[in-house]
């Protein structure tokens, strides 16, 4: 969590997923702009707030039914329930595929929003059914309602809809308990090797996937120039950005694609500084690299990008 931003101008709690969908479909049905909030570690929220109404999502239930002479377990969880949780829950009933999550700190919610991953897997590739509070009503949907790309959802464009994730189906194959916890941990020893320990919201920048751009640099390990993807922290310490800041938000000495906030940063700080790393990376390699983070509240009077930006080291 970056610990940037202003105040919700409404706010409310929900600890259960009809609490969820009731205080969703009540907001949809009046007009009133909502905003779900779980963890708040991957979200900018504006400096003047965030307008309407934020509904943190509490509602943490998980239940795994294991199929009998098959191999495979069934999920139902709530939105609000931790993502690692959820990996530790299946872990223990001997269902693999959530590895990754270890060490994410944030709601299945917001994972789901950013269709969130890591070491080659995604949340959404296990997912059977959603079910959603919109347009003033509750209804299960196919997975392919969220039109999932990589970082990516319906609800992260332009836009999107108003909507409220409630809970999720989903299908996770049997394995190895052993095998399944050693793979997570050696998940978890490269993420504590490798991230900032800094207030932040983890990767700012999506990577970037452009087989050309990986055959033309230098220094870009092997199996990430085979596989076409180019880390976003990459190109940002590439283009001599490593350590620059913006009042209190500067770029991560450790790993270039974290914002962390060790000075007291306000959004302000933390979104020019980001648009500043998108120019320089631009400038330099010509390819724009769009953000992971997502920006909560009114940014519309925002004019961060003609305001000049210090070239300066932390």
């Amino acid at each position: 969590m970056l610990r940037v931003g202003g105040c919700a101008e409404h706010y409310v709690a929900v600890r259960t997923a009809n609490d969820l969908a009731g205080h969703a479909i009540q907001a949809q049905r009046s007009g009133l702009r909502t905003t779900i909030l779980g963890w708040g570690s991957n979200v900018v929220p504006a400096d003047d707030g965030v307008p309407g109404l934020v509904i943190h999502n509490l509602a943490t239930r998980i239940e795994i039914t294991a199929t009998e002479g098959g191999g495979q377990g069934l999920v139902l969880a709530e939105s609000g329930c931790s993502f690692q949780e959820l990996f530790l829950r299946s872990a223990q009933a001997g269902l693999r595929g959530l590895e990754f999550a270890v060490g994410i700190p944030g709601t299945l919610g917001g994972a789901l929003v950013s269709n969130a991953g890591a070491y080659r897997s995604n949340v959404s590739e296990f997912l059977t059914a959603l079910e959603i509070a919109v347009d003033g009503e509750r209804r299960w949907v196919d997975p392919s309602w969220m039109e999932f790309a990589y970082r990516d959802s319906i609800l992260r464009r332009p836009n999107p809809p108003a909507c409220a994730i409630v809970q999720v189906r989903m299908a996770l194959p049997k394995g190895d308990p052993k095998r399944i916890y050693d793979e997570a941990r050696e998940y978890q020893r490269q993420r504590i090797a490798k991230q900032p320990p800094q207030s932040s919201v983890g990767s700012f920048f999506k990577n970037v996937n452009d087989h050309g751009l990986a055959e033309r640099l230098a220094g870009l390990p092997e199996g990430l120039r085979r596989a076409g993807v180019v880390p976003a922290g990459f190109l940002i310490e590439r283009a001599g950005l490593g350590g620059h800041r913006v009042g209190g938000a500067s770029l991560s000495r450790r790993h270039a694609n974290f914002i962390v906030n060790d000075r007291g940063a306000t959004a302000s700080d933390v979104r020019r500084l980001a648009e500043h790393a998108q120019w320089r990376v631009w400038e330099t390699f010509g390819v724009l690299i769009e953000e992971e983070a997502l920006y909560l509240g009114d940014w519309s009077g925002w004019d961060g990008r003609d305001a000049p930006v210090p070239d300066s080291k932390a």
